[in-house]
C-alpha cells in the first residue's frame, strides 16, 4: 500500500512537502514516482525516485521540486518549493520496479492528497 499526506492550502511562493508513506514492500526494492492531476487535465508525472536513490525529474520542475527517501521509515517525500497557482493539483505516489515516466508502468496507486496554491 501506498499513501500520500500532506497537502493543504498554501501561498504562491510557499512550500510544501508531501509525505508517501509505504507499507508491505520496501523501498529498497521498488521506485516510487510522484504524480499530480490537476482539474479537468490528464494526470502527469512529477519525478521519481529509484530503489538505489537515483532521482528523476519532469524538466519543468527541476530546481522547485525535490525527490527524497527514508527507506528505514518507509517514506519518500516530495518537497515543492516556489509554489505556483499552476501547481494546484491532487498529487499521487506509486509504485514501480524501475523509474519511468509513463503512468501505466505504475502498478500500485496511492490515494492522493490535494494541494492548492492561492492567495
Amino acid at each position: 500500500q501506498l499513501q500520500a499526506f500532506g497537502g493543504v492550502l498554501v501561498q504562491p511562493g510557499g512550500s510544501l512537502r508531501l509525505s508517501c508513506v509505504v507499507s508491505g514492500f520496501t523501498l529498497d526494492d521498488y521506485c516510487i514516482g510522484w504524480f499530480r492531476q490537476a482539474p479537468g487535465k490528464e494526470r502527469e508525472w512529477v519525478g521519481s525516485i529509484g530503489a538505489e536513490g537515483v532521482t528523476y525529474y519532469r524538466s519543468s520542475m527541476m530546481g522547485r521540486f525535490t525527490i527524497s527517501k527514508n527507506n528505514a521509515d518507509n517514506i519518500v517525500y516530495l518537497q515543492m518549493n516556489s509554489l505556483k497557482p499552476d501547481d494546484t493539483a491532487v498529487y499521487y505516489c506509486a509504485r514501480n520496479e524501475q523509474c519511468r515516466s509513463d503512468r501505466m508502468a505504475y502498478d500500485y496507486w496511492g490515494q492522493g492528497t490535494l494541494v492548492t496554491v492561492s492567495s
